[in-house]
């Protein structure tokens, strides 16, 4: 895994990044927009929000790099890192329908993919063996940076992650003895352990998402 080379592209961002202003702009535009499932602190809407997207784009060589380190300890890399690399390929080299995104908003955007693309590997070992591969749960960022980025554009990024993963994760990546002896290992007290050093990302930092209004207003 190249993370230096992610690290390095999201340290230069966030530099032109701070001399342009373009992420605030772009979110101050969004505020009144918003799904109104999305929840920010009233005091500092905007604050929160550019701080979700931050933490949102610099977690992304984090999660990689110990997704990859899980797969290498469960003995299933071979069947997980070449789908890592895309991730890691979406930020160096991102595909053609990102032309004309830069900045931290076109990262925002690589960053969905990534993220996007973990989450989908996941969703692939629950619905085969009960289980994620990774015990840690993007799906609510996820949704608000679908949110963020817009349709019809984050559709196409979610048909990019399909067609990235499909092929890669079939029915044979899930019979190997690898696989099914980490699935016992999910729920070792030691694995549980390492990952509760990623929290849920969008509480942690004051973004959530109420999916039930009903149950929001009583």
């Amino acid at each position: 895994m190249n993370t230096p080379a992610l690290r390095e592209l999201i340290q230069r961002a966030q530099q032109h990044d701070a001399s342009s202003g373009q992420l605030a702009r772009l979110l101050q535009a969004q505020l009144d927009h918003l799904h109104p499932s999305i929840r920010l602190p009233s005091d500092d809407a905007l604050g929160a929000l550019t701080r979700f997207v931050m933490a949102y784009i610099e977690q992304v060589p984090d999660v990689l790099e110990a997704a990859n380190q899980v797969a290498r300890e469960a003995g299933i890399e071979a069947q997980i890192k070449p789908v890592l690399k895309v991730a890691e390929q979406f930020f160096i080299q991102p595909p053609a329908l990102m032309a004309g995104h830069d900045g931290l908003d076109g990262l925002l955007d690589e960053a969905y993919l990534a993220h996007r693309l973990v989450e989908e590997v996941n969703d692939r070992y629950i619905a085969h063996l009960g289980q994620p591969l990774i015990p840690l749960d993007t799906t609510v960022a996820n949704l608000i940076a679908h949110q963020l980025i817009g349709e019809p554009f984050a559709n196409q990024l979610d048909e990019a992650v399909h067609h990235a993963v499909d092929g890669m994760l079939d029915e044979a990546s899930f019979a190997q003895d690898s696989v099914v002896a980490y699935r016992k290992r999910l729920s070792d007290p030691q694995t549980e352990a390492a990952w509760r050093r990623w929290p849920c990302l969008s509480g942690q930092l004051g973004v959530e998402l109420v999916l039930d209004q009903t149950r929001a207003a009583g």
